[in-house]
């Protein structure tokens, strides 16, 4: 591993174990064992290196988006909404997730400016990814119903992991709902009381 990367990983343990202000320069120097002047050769402050922390979550995130976006069954919108919101669960709330102390950092008050700074990219980079994959796909097929398809899919994106974070009981109906009227879909559900 380079020594880039051996910091951005020896921050981001100290940012889960003793949260992001009591994570220093200081800190990850003596944990490293080596100059402050190195980190200052690859980051020019302490925000540059979390927002190269931040980015290994949010690649995290978004490979697992990308494998649930493999697995997606063409036309299958139930299937589709089941597994994003299992998803969204296990990455970003579940407590048995590899990034339990991440999580536990983020939804410390400490940590408020780094949970929306985590937020954010999230939503940017899955809308991105969302808009030129799963978006193009469906639009090849059926007529896609919305305006301002990235910035839907963003504001989505932060209002569900928002609502989540301030929720934790509501229901996976509830939060499929709440995505399928916003992207106009019918649920499977809702066409079977219709047609009934």
């Amino acid at each position: 591993m380079d020594r880039k990367l051996e910091i951005i990983q020896c921050a981001r343990e100290l940012i889960e174990e003793r949260g992001l202000a009591k994570t220093s320069v200081a800190a990850i120097a003596e944990r490293m064992n080596v100059a402050r002047t190195l980190f200052y050769h690859y980051f020019p402050s302490k925000e540059d290196l979390v927002a190269a922390v931040l980015d290994t979550y949010v690649d995290e995130f978004i490979a697992s988006l990308k494998e649930w976006n493999s697995q997606r069954v063409e036309g299958d919108i139930e299937g589709a909404l089941d597994t994003i919101v299992a998803l969204i669960r296990d990455q970003l709330f579940d407590n048995d997730n590899a990034h339990k102390p991440f999580r536990r950092a983020l939804a410390t008050h400490e940590n408020a400016s780094l949970y929306l700074r985590f937020i954010n990219r999230v939503a940017d980079a899955s809308a991105t990814y969302i808009v030129e994959t799963t978006v193009a796909d469906f639009g090849r097929l059926h007529k896609v119903r919305i305006d301002h398809v990235y910035e839907t899919f963003y504001m989505l994106i932060l209002g569900i992991v928002g609502y989540m974070r301030q929720h934790p009981e509501a229901s996976d109906d509830v939060l499929k709902d709440i995505i399928a009227q916003t992207l106009h879909f019918e649920r499977e559900r809702e066409q079977s009381h219709h047609t009934a």
